[in-house]
Formats: C-alpha cells, sequence, structure tokens
C-alpha cells in the first residue's frame, strides 16, 4: 500500500469515525491535508479558515499565500512539502479550535506523521506547538528546533499571525529561513547514526 493510500485510509476513518461531528455538520469539507506524502518537511497549523473550507485544501487564503513566498524563498514548493491542521474541519467563525477538538483529531494527526515520517515538523501558531510540547511559549522558542519523542520540531509564528502584526512578518520570515539549514543537520546527525548501527 502506497503512503498516499494509507493517508486516504486515516481520511476515510475520520468520517466513519464521526469524529467532531458537530463541526462537520458546520462545515462544507473535512481538510485532511496537501502534498508530497513522502515529503521531509511537513507544515501544522490549527484548523481550517473559510477559504480551506471552501478549497478542501490547507493554507489557500492570505496566510497560503505567505507562506506559499517563503517557500519559494528557500527554494521548495507546496507539491514538495506536506502541510496540514491539527482540527479537520473549520470552526465556526473561525473561532479557535476548542482543547477537546484539538485532542479528538490528535490521534489521527499522529497516524499521518506516522505515515509521512517527515525529518522536520513545522508547528505554525501556539495551538499547533502546544499539541506536541504543551510547556513551551511561542514567544520564546520560535525558530529553536526541539527534540521530543524521536521527532524534530521547528515552532514558528502563524503565517495568519504575521500579515496582522508587522512587526512579528520579518521574525518568521528569518525563522523559516533556517529550515533547509536544519535538514541539513538532521540528515547529518541520521547518517551518523546509522553509520554507528552500521
Amino acid at each position: 500500500m502506497t503512503k498516499q493510500q494509507q493517508l486516504d485510509l486515516i481520511t476515510k476513518s475520520i468520517i466513519d469515525d464521526k469524529v467532531c461531528l458537530e463541526l462537520a455538520s458546520t462545515a462544507t469539507n473535512l481538510v485532511f491535508g496537501d502534498g508530497d506524502p513522502d515529503a521531509e518537511v511537513v507544515f501544522i497549523g490549527e484548523a481550517p479558515g473559510k477559504n480551506e473550507d471552501e478549497q478542501g485544501k490547507p493554507f489557500v487564503g492570505a496566510a497560503g499565500k505567505f507562506l506559499n513566498e517563503m517557500l519559494e524563498m528557500i527554494k521548495l514548493n507546496r507539491s514538495q512539502v506536506y502541510i496540514t491542521n491539527i482540527v479537520k474541519y473549520r470552526p465556526p467563525g473561525n473561532r479557535d479550535p476548542f482543547p477537546e477538538e484539538k485532542q479528538v483529531f490528535m490521534p489521527y494527526l499522529t497516524s499521518q506523521l506516522n505515515v509521512i515520517n517527515p525529518l522536520l515538523i513545522v508547528t505554525l501558531g501556539r495551538h499547533s506547538l502546544n499539541c506536541f510540547l504543551p510547556e513551551l511559549q511561542i514567544s520564546s522558542c520560535h525558530g529553536q528546533p526541539k527534540k521530543y519523542k524521536g521527532r524534530v520540531y521547528l515552532p514558528l509564528f502563524h503565517p495568519a499571525a504575521a500579515l496582522y502584526n508587522g512587526g512579528l512578518r520579518q521574525i518568521l520570515i528569518d525563522d523559516f529561513a533556517k529550515i533547509p539549514t536544519i535538514i541539513k543537520i538532521i540528515k547529518e546527525e541520521n547518517s551518523i547514526k546509522s553509520k554507528k548501527k552500521g
């Protein structure tokens, strides 16, 4: 079974398991994820917004456009990475996802990440960060890679926050620019580990 087929099964299980029926009833689409199932980098936001709900794809509004621009800056495009959210249905009125909504979607996100098995997980915004590393504050740890349970996380400000707060824009761009170096370091570390095993 290919990785995409495995991801399709997780999508189906969200529907079959009737996850967050209240959210599903007000949403147009389930927004599962978009990009390369073999991606080295996975970006995780909090929940779909209006444009994402309408198109069934994550990060397609203004924040998505900014994300695309930053990907171009590091010589990547959407087809080379994987983009998803913790919560897969749009919360009504673009409100923040409730803790219980994030909690119920986490096992599906974990399965998603286990299939893709990226080198780096980039959390976008505090909701995404705190689902994985609840003790950290985005304001003090942004742009600093963190190792947790065998994975490497890079906390970044959410692109939407940078659009509303001009001061965050350059910080996010500078943090984003670190991604290629971080991936290179992870690859080098993995190479040393595999040589030691060999």
